[in-house]
């Protein structure tokens, strides 16, 4: 894939308690990807944006929650998540601060 292509594959980080525990236990980070994307777009994307090494993928679709409002039934939309390992030593720092 070319390098801009790449920079659409990863669309946000996923914060939540359940990725922060992950992120200090298993050195992985979770990220929401493109519906698209397969494993070695996401591996690319993340070494190229974070300048790690990332050893594993796991790739994961989140169903939608169906919701009730004063219009009847709805529902939201199917998204696509994924747990990226990095090899020993590596880190990925979302604030920016060195």
């Amino acid at each position: 894939m070319r390098e801009q292509d790449l920079m659409t594959v990863l669309l946000e980080p996923h914060v939540s308690e359940k990725s922060s525990i992950v992120a200090d236990k298993n050195n992985q980070f979770v990220f929401k990807v493109a519906p698209a994307a397969n494993k070695t777009d996401i591996k690319d994307a993340v070494e190229l944006m974070f300048d790690v090494k990332v050893s594993d993928v796991n790739v994961l679709n989140v169903n939608g929650k169906k919701k009730r409002n004063r219009y009847g039934a709805g529902r939201r939309k199917n998204w696509r998540k994924a747990y990226v390992t990095l090899e020993q030593g590596q880190d990925i720092n979302f604030l920016g601060a060195e």
